[in-house]
């Protein structure tokens, strides 16, 4: 159509202000791409790494065997809380080895205390590695759509600052109008889908974070049968 505005030359022909403000949208776009790939290939294999080790833990009462298909599993975020669970019963162990008593008397008398603050570090370690690049896309989602309005802003005061020079038609003013609406545009694709994924990991993180809470239940339960009753 004749008289038609060209979206990319009018870019190409816009201000500094408004190429800087496009290439920063531009980068924050990519990194929150980038991020949301990351983490969503990290928390399905961490889903389904906790799914085959649970399994695993509920058919098997031998804590050894447990142990070696954790060892295995490093994915999962239960198998690291099992770990360190498992970690400090041996070390108990050791400390008991000395003829100071056996284990069921030691967790009998003093209760698993010990055992909840082993698995309560497998836990926040846990949460440290599944939090890692989440909160960059809320600042990404807060903060593009600000850098797009600053550019729109720009690019408005840039088109009535043409009319300064006498030209009063829609021409003079439509480029810069274009390129600021534009802005606003890159901001809003670059905020939206960080914020989406970023309440979609925040959602299965707290789900992963409820199964674990269980789990030490579940281990506690295991040490408990398997210890206390003298079973393995």
């Amino acid at each position: 159509m004749h008289g038609s505005l060209n979206i990319w030359q009018i870019l190409w022909n816009s201000g500094l202000v408004v190429k800087i403000v496009l290439l920063l949208l531009g980068l924050a776009s990519v990194l929150s791409w980038t991020i949301i790939l990351q983490k969503y290939k990290e928390l399905k294999s961490i889903m389904e790494s906790n799914e085959k080790f649970h399994q695993f833990f509920k058919s098997s009462n031998s804590l050894a065997e447990i142990n070696r298909e954790a060892s295995e599993n490093t994915d999962s975020t239960m198998s690291l809380m099992f770990r360190r669970g498992y970690e400090e019963l041996n070390k108990v162990g050791e400390k008991l080895s000395g003829g100071k008593g056996s284990i069921a008397q030691h967790f009998s008398q003093h209760g698993f205390q010990s055992l909840e603050r082993a698995l309560k570090t497998g836990y926040n370690a846990s949460n440290e590695k599944m939090d890692i690049r989440v909160s960059t896309l809320a600042s990404i989602g807060s903060i593009t759509p600000f850098i797009g309005l600053f550019g729109t802003v720009w690019g408005i005061i840039d088109a009535f600052t043409g009319l300064s020079t006498g030209g009063g038609s829609i021409e003079a003013v439509a480029p810069g109008i274009a390129e600021a609406l534009v802005a606003t545009a890159v901001g809003l694709a670059a905020a939206i889908p960080a914020v989406w994924f970023f309440n979609i990991f925040n959602t299965q993180i707290a789900r992963i974070n409820s199964q674990m809470e269980s789990f030490s239940q579940d281990f506690l339960n295991l040490i408990e049968r398997s210890i206390l009753t003298k079973r393995d």
